[in-house]
């Protein structure tokens, strides 16, 4: 019997948004592998070049590479099924399946942390991101990163130290280690009931274009991200980004001035990052965070209009100025201007130089 979700996975040439929008119009992939090519045609976004790539890809046997990856005890999770996690089925170019090695919880239903920062670490910054993740698997939280050298690799080890549960995402198959030199790290993730998991099928090397995707893997499974350690044009900051742009907290620890590595954390501080300055006052942070959004008062201050929500969407760490957001919007300019005085009243927003403005952590 055919897998339908592993068919729509692995048509060559069609992409993450090809695949969602495929979803979104037909429901489901059996739904998907049953329409017809003027059918396809008809779906807003699907091309002439994909309903070829489509229908080419009906001929071959899908059922025997599936069989392939599951003797290798890799495991393939579609939005179609119950254990595929639900906070990554609303985040932008959410995708659409996951390949996993190891075990994934039942539910993805703890306090999750995102633990990154530069490959290139200094031994302070290993230190740090090692007890920051210990000290969050010790209270139960779960710890996810990158596996890549440096800061990611030691969140890992920190939450592998104290027997906590870690997932790394990959920006290549699961079937492959990469970096080479956290092997011990990979072996061990599995060893303790932790998951390697990735979107690419098992096979897929290596690759600089694959990471920055799947860095909004990262974020997404996080309530939290921390960021230790980030060169000011880091792939952390990308990850910060797509924190912000799916409403999730971001902290940052502080370094020294003048430090190339301190530049990335340093400046998402200024911009209104939480500061990690002690590990026990994070934690105290985090366990109060989920009473504070319980209370109503404190809900009712922290809730948008529809308007500012989506003026709000629009806006980044990098500054945006107000034609922009008028052209992204559509909004009228004094309606614009009465959107951006409310966000900035509520503290949601900064403005960085006149008319330019930026989200506020």
């Amino acid at each position: 019997m055919i897998n339908y979700a592993y068919w729509l996975s692995n048509i060559p040439g069609v992409g993450i948004r090809t695949r969602n929008r495929l979803i979104g119009a037909a429901g489901n992939a059996q739904e998907v592998y049953g329409l017809t090519e003027k059918q396809l045609l008809l779906i807003p976004g699907v091309e002439e070049k994909h309903v070829v790539k489509i229908t080419e890809s009906k001929k071959r046997d899908c059922d025997a590479a599936y069989e392939s990856i599951t003797e290798r005890g890799i495991s393939f999770l579609s939005r179609e099924d119950q254990q595929f996690p639900q906070c990554l089925t609303t985040i932008p170019d959410a995708p659409y399946s996951l390949y996993v090695k190891g075990k994934m919880p039942a539910e993805w239903n703890r306090k999750t942390v995102a633990i990154v920062g530069a490959r290139r670490c200094s031994a302070y910054g290993r230190s740090v991101a090692e007890k920051i993740a210990g000290r969050l698997a010790a209270t139960g939280a779960w710890v996810v990163s990158g596996m890549a050298s440096g800061i990611d690799g030691s969140g890992h080890t920190g939450a592998l130290s104290k027997n906590g549960y870690t997932c790394a995402v990959l920006g290549c198959g699961v079937d492959i280690c990469y970096p080479k030199s956290n092997v011990r790290i990979y072996q061990e993730i599995l060893e303790k009931n932790g998951a390697v998991i990735s979107e690419y099928p098992p096979g897929t090397s290596p690759s600089a274009p694959l990471f920055p995707a799947r860095n909004r893997i990262i974020a997404g499974l996080a309530d939290v991200v921390v960021i230790v350690e980030a060169k000011i044009k880091s792939g952390s900051l990308i990850t910060a980004d797509y924190a912000l742009e799916q409403g999730k907290d971001i902290y940052a620890v502080p370094g020294r001035m003048y430090d190339a590595l301190s530049e990335g954390c340093n400046n998402l501080i200024r911009q209104g990052a939480g500061i990690i300055s002690d590990i026990d006052e994070f934690l105290e942070e985090l366990e109060l965070q989920g009473e504070i959004n319980t209370g109503e008062e404190n809900l009712k201050n922290l809730l948008l209009e529809k308007d500012e929500r989506l003026v709000y969407s629009c806006l980044s760490l990098r500054p945006k100025n107000v034609g922009e957001l008028l052209e992204k919007t559509g909004i009228l300019v004094p309606e614009m201007m009465d959107i951006l005085a409310r966000l900035l009243q509520k503290g949601f927003i900064t403005e960085t130089v006149k008319n330019y403005y930026i989200r506020k952590i």
